[in-house]
């Protein structure tokens, strides 16, 4: 028999529950949910299961081995015996989300939730994907229909709604963004009202909000950043990709843009100065300037060490470039690039010389965004070098950088609707 993929909450109440030999361990008197700041499906943590002894007990979904209409069995027996106490931002969904007064976004109508569906996603986890609502009437002779709406549609959700508890500081957002990629970390972020978000950009640490920075639209970046002092912000600019801290100063007044990059270390802010001499419509001012740069005499094995690094991102990870000294950007004269696919299939002690694809074109730092768009559909690239008239690789474009100038404006404040499992689950332990 096939897994069960979704249940409605309101079928567990109360369901006996089996260890793995088949022994009875108790009932289920709960289901517990972490609260997500955004309008994303929390995450099924476990169960709350009541032993024979009438001690309430927590039970991670990892320890779920099957859920059915008649009954709940579990994987294993090794669950913590202590006694179930919630925790911050979290919510059970029997005891506090049935009964719930909610708004339907789409028909701007009060409802009652009067159950919910928990689904499995592709990676395993269980999410609560759908709720069954009624809407509320004033009418005597007939109730309404229920309704089965996903969760994003309904409003009220929020943890200070269902728990009756505001979110307490900066650190307990910070916490729930833990795991987080940039990008949906930064939804989080657009989220909260203004004095909340301010308190996390002032507490998290600066790499961290340079990378959400870096995923969130024009007019965020600026607010946060003016919202930080001049010192702070240069930190945080200096933190950031070249391309993205010029893309933002781009944006800022003269002034204020040359107090910026004042305060920054020379180092860091002389990439960034020579992007800023660029459109942001060009490839000039879409290059990031610190691509993989090897000198000819490299190993096939150095090049692959390169590419293996974490900070890279699979674009940038995908081509070598190949160069005369000086390596750092601009560099000495440019001599070809090698495909990453090619230096797998090259021996290891090989030099990167031997590999070199110097006939692929190359991009003008004025070329373009049509230009750099269409070279890159032409050459089916993700990554291309961007080099000067006097052969000096400049630095290079990225495909997303591309796609970040084709999208409307505003394209990050839409959201995804991928299913994605959400962040931070318990411990198998409890408490």
């Amino acid at each position: 028999m096939a897994p069960t993929a979704k249940v409605f909450v309101a079928q567990l109440a109360g369901l006996p529950v089996f260890g793995p030999g088949g022994e009875s361990i108790g009932k289920v008197r709960d289901i517990v949910v972490a609260l997500r700041l955004d309008r994303k499906p929390p995450r099924v943590l476990g169960l709350v299961v009541e032993l024979l002894t009438r001690r309430p007990i927590f039970v991670p979904m990892l320890r779920v081995g099957s859920l059915e209409s008649h009954a709940v069995a579990l994987s294993t027996g090794n669950v913590s015996m202590r006694r179930f106490e919630q925790r911050p931002m979290e919510l059970r969904l029997i005891g506090q989300l049935l009964g719930v007064t909610v708004n339907l976004a789409a028909r701007a109508t009060s409802a009652i939730v009067v159950d919910a569906a928990i689904e499995r996603t592709r990676s395993r986890d269980w999410v609560v994907a759908r709720l069954a609502v009624r809407e509320k009437t004033r009418r005597l002779v007939r109730r309404p229909p229920v309704q089965i709406v996903s969760w994003p549609d309904v409003r009220g959700l929020g943890p200070a709604e269902l728990t009756g508890r505001s979110i307490r500081g900066s650190q307990q957002v910070i916490a729930q963004m833990e795991g987080l990629r940039a990008a949906d970390a930064a939804a989080v972020l657009r989220e909260l009202e203004p004095t909340l978000r301010y308190e996390v950009a002032d507490t998290m640490d600066d790499d961290r909000l340079a990378d959400i920075l870096q995923e969130l639209g024009e007019d965020d970046q600026q607010e946060i950043l003016a919202h930080l002092d001049e010192s702070r912000a240069a930190d945080i600019l200096e933190a950031m990709d070249p391309d993205d801290a010029a893309d933002l100063l781009s944006e800022l007044p003269p002034g204020v843009q040359e107090r910026l990059l004042g305060l920054m270390e020379p180092e860091e802010s002389a990439p960034v100065r020579r992007l800023l001499q660029y459109s942001a419509e060009s490839a000039g001012g879409l290059m990031t300037p610190e691509p993989v740069v090897l000198t000819p005499d490299a190993t096939i094995a150095e090049a692959l060490a390169r590419v293996r690094s974490p900070d890279l991102t699979p674009a940038l990870a995908s081509m070598v470039f190949v160069c005369r000294p000086p390596q750092a950007t601009p560099t000495g004269r440019y001599l070809g690039c090698v495909h990453t696919q090619r230096l797998l299939r090259e021996p290891p002690f090989e030099l990167v010389a031997g590999a070199l694809d110097a006939e692929m074109a190359r991009l003008s730092p004025d070329a373009s965004l049509a230009d750099v768009t269409r070279f890159f559909a032409s050459y089916n690239l993700v990554c291309a070098p961007v080099v000067d008239d006097e052969d000096h690789l400049l630095g290079a474009v990225t495909v997303d950088d591309v796609l970040d100038h084709l999208l409307p404006d505003n394209w990050r404040d839409e959201g995804l609707d991928e299913d994605e499992p959400a962040p931070a689950a318990r411990g198998v332990t409890h408490g």
